[in-house]
């Protein structure tokens, strides 16, 4: 196993190199470059830029230097130094952005993530088990329903309802008073009594779409001749449950992590703008629709980063799960 994650994350290595120059390609598409898009933007609003202020920015900022080059400053500023550059929209290090929301939105993420597998699993085997009672045809009814109704819709409803019923406003993570207040006991509790509605929200999909995946793989499992035969030996149904249909039933939800983990932490862009969030996700949008080439470009790194690191993690799952899949010895 220890080989197999050094191997592993060696090969991560040349895989981000690759992923890099493709995003940084990606994202020089488009005709023009921030600053045309910053000049297009004042002659709209009665302000046009002389030329020669557009040219002089974009030689401050490097940009009239070949893509090749601009690879090169951007690339090895990462790795080198950590500095993702200036975010041209913002006037700021691209750094100093992206933490500063990074910790929101990892919050939500892992708390989404324990929330939806503390509903998902036990109800999926609990369906299993129940097969065709009317438990079971209830949770498939509400698990279709939570595949069905889009996240922005379920957002919009919570935050109606909210407002209708309660008079409460639960948009953003904070009230308006603790949106720039440092850090203290009573902003943790005022971010605990918003931070449910996006939980809710974003885990309502993944727990649903988890149970189905549940049910149908225990369902499998439950017909397979080793459960006779480890039934036939005298185990109760619970330690045989838990033993051996389950570890296997829940490989999929295992390997789920490698794409759960990056989309949880894009912020779920339009959830996020729905609600208001001070997370990644509108960031991320922003940066994308300005030509933000610095600031988009780091988060795409950082968001395939964290694809990668989830793969890697699911694999490690599964052979803690089940035993059968065992990594010593092979190759590739």
């Amino acid at each position: 196993m220890i080989e197999y994650i050094i191997r592993r994350v060696l090969l991560m290595i040349p895989t981000l190199f690759v992923i890099s120059i493709i995003v940084f390609t990606v994202i020089q598409l488009p005709p023009g470059d921030f600053l045309t898009t910053y000049a297009i933007n004042l002659e709209q609003s009665g302000e046009p830029v002389a030329m020669e202020v557009l040219d002089a920015l974009r030689k401050r900022y490097g940009l009239d230097q070949p893509m090749p080059v601009q690879y090169f400053k951007w690339i090895s500023g990462i790795v080198l130094r950590g500095d993702f550059g200036q975010s041209y929209f913002h006037w700021r290090p691209v750094g100093d952005l992206i933490w500063e929301r990074l910790g929101l939105t990892a919050t939500i993420a892992l708390v989404t993530i324990v929330f939806t597998w503390l509903i998902a699993i036990p109800i999926g085997i609990y369906s299993a088990t129940h097969q065709y009672k009317f438990s079971d045809y209830l949770f498939t009814l509400l698990g279709y329903v939570g595949l069905s109704v889009p996240a922005f819709m379920l957002a919009l409803l919570l935050m109606n309802f909210a407002h209708t019923k309660f008079g409460m406003d639960v948009g953003g993570l904070f009230s308006d008073e603790f949106i720039d207040a440092p850090w203290s006991w009573a902003r943790v509790v005022d971010l605990l009594q918003h931070i449910w509605v996006p939980v809710v929200v974003l885990a309502v999909g993944g727990t649903a779409g988890l149970i189905r995946t549940m049910r149908a793989n225990l369902l499998d499992q439950l017909e397979m001749p080793y459960v006779e035969t480890a039934r036939a030996s005298g185990l109760s149904e619970t330690k045989l449950l838990l033993k051996y249909p389950v570890r296997v039933a829940i490989n999929p939800i295992a390997s789920t992590i490698g794409w759960m983990l990056p989309s949880l932490f894009s912020g779920s862009v339009i959830v996020a703008m729905v609600l208001s969030l001070q997370t990644t996700g509108p960031l991320l949008w922003r940066a994308l629709m300005d030509q933000d080439m610095h600031l988009a470009g780091a988060m795409i790194m950082i968001l395939s980063t964290l694809t990668v690191i989830g793969t890697l993690l699911s694999d490690i799952a599964l052979a803690w799960v089940d035993p059968r899949i065992r990594f010593e010895g092979r190759t590739g």
